[in-house]
């Protein structure tokens, strides 16, 4: 008998893996462009679906990543999202797109994580020092140089980051497999968040002198995108 549970088990957990390794659900459907009034609409993957006979080319149409943004901030970085919320036809389909700039000099895409979503990156200007940190309890480092062309993955839900070892300015795109992959810029979720965290926490967590804690806790915690 305990054997027969076992083997049910472990069928349960062979048919659950799909699921368990997937970013986002899969589609049922062609396409489930997202619309923000549920009147006439159906409800799927955290959307409302516009009638499909109502689609057309501007629910799966975006402009403008040509255009070079503004990089003068704290971080030096700027990053332009196209998610679902840019391409309402992106809705069910699991994946996105952002362009990433870059200031000359040390503009830094902050070590983040999205918790939805792998990322894979591409170079098309610039030279930038890129990396992730694997899962305790290794956390090793795993970062290179890359240059014009060049392609990097970062897995899912690890830390990871860019920085601008040139001395010009640079431009990357990235994919990321969820139509909405979220972003956690660790600095600020530590640092930055409303309520903050008692820093007494922090001072255990991070070994820091409560002082140390207090300022970081001051400060302005950009967001870049």
């Amino acid at each position: 008998m305990k054997s027969a549970h076992f083997i049910l088990a472990f069928c349960l957990l062979a048919l659950a893996s799909p699921l368990a390794y997937a970013s986002d659900p899969s589609p049922l459907q062609d396409f489930c462009v997202a619309i923000n009034d549920p009147k006439d609409g159906v409800f799927v993957n955290g959307k409302f679906c516009k009638d499909p006979k109502l689609a057309k080319a501007e629910d799966f149409y975006y402009s403008g990543l040509n255009i070079p943004r503004n990089t003068s901030n704290p971080v030096g970085s700027t990053v332009t999202p196209v998610n679902v919320a840019q391409i309402p036809g992106l809705n069910t389909l699991g994946i996105s797109l952002v362009r990433i700039d870059y200031a000359p000099n040390g503009g830094l895409n902050p070590p983040h994580t999205h918790p939805r979503a792998t990322e894979i990156l591409v170079v098309v200007e610039g030279t930038l020092y890129v990396g992730f940190v694997t899962s305790n309890t290794d956390n090793r480092l795993i970062a290179k140089v890359l240059y014009p062309g060049d392609v990097f993955v970062f897995p899912i839900g690890l830390i990871h980051f860019q920085f601008n070892v040139g001395k010009t300015k640079a431009v990357a795109f990235a994919g990321l497999s969820s139509q909405n992959p979220s972003v956690i810029t660790i600095a600020n979720a530590v640092f930055g968040p409303n309520p903050s965290i008692n820093p007494d926490i922090l001072v255990k967590a991070l070994q820091l002198d409560k002082n140390v804690v207090k300022k970081l806790q001051s400060k302005l915690w950009w967001a870049n995108n």
